[in-house]
């Protein structure tokens, strides 16, 4: 089952929005109580289908979560998109226990993003397969802002003097260099600046 995009259960949905800590104009206060019970079950289930996690390890407990981001994408509630943190603890075979926080995005009753933090380390679902390193973020960004101003793989290779190869290979998600993001930057019309804080590039210039 894939982390993201599966289907979430009425009992979970309510937990995810319990949020008693949280005025809303028009909200019953304090809120009917619900069964928190169903969340680590929850959890636990989403973090054993990434490959690489420690089964070892569960949540054991969660207390009310807090909501990041709400919103009524037009104004319809069934497309309605809630990301909310869950904040709770994990507990290892040994008895080893570990601040715990979830974010937890949802559209209607399907999850759509899904991000946890153990201790100090953020974990999340992987892109590319177990034993293949992650892609560069830039590549997600790159297609992006290429795609929005019509600029195909081709004319961008040529503006800036690459191969249309390695134009592939950075909107894949291969790391850039200084000069390729420089070189992108004024294609995109771009400060270069911005493009390198976007591909998480330093040239030392501020320091």
């Amino acid at each position: 089952m894939e982390t993201t995009d599966r289907a979430l259960t009425a009992d979970v949905i309510a937990a995810l929005r319990y949020w008693p800590d949280v005025l809303w104009a028009g909200q019953k206060n304090p809120p009917d109580p619900v069964d928190m019970a169903v969340l680590p079950p929850f959890l636990n289930e989403v973090l054993q289908d990434l490959p690489w996690w420690n089964r070892d390890w569960k949540v054991d407990r969660v207390r009310p979560g807090n909501p990041d981001e709400t919103g009524d994408h037009r104004r319809d509630p069934a497309v309605r998109f809630t990301e909310v943190s869950i904040p709770g603890t994990v507990v290892s075979g040994n008895g080893e226990s570990l601040p715990f926080v979830a974010k937890v995005g949802f559209t209607g009753d399907r999850l759509i993003r899904f991000q946890a933090k153990i201790g100090d380390v953020v974990i999340g679902p992987a892109v590319a397969p177990a034993g293949l390193p992650e892609p560069h973020p830039f590549g997600r960004m790159l297609t992006g802002l290429m795609d929005l101003r019509g600029i195909p793989v081709r004319d961008m290779a040529r503006a800036v003097g690459l191969a249309a190869s390695t134009i592939h290979m950075l909107r894949d998600g291969h790391n850039p260099d200084l000069l390729q993001a420089r070189l992108i930057a004024r294609v995109l019309n771009m400060s270069e600046a911005d493009v390198g804080v976007i591909a998480g590039l330093d040239d030392g210039s501020t320091r």
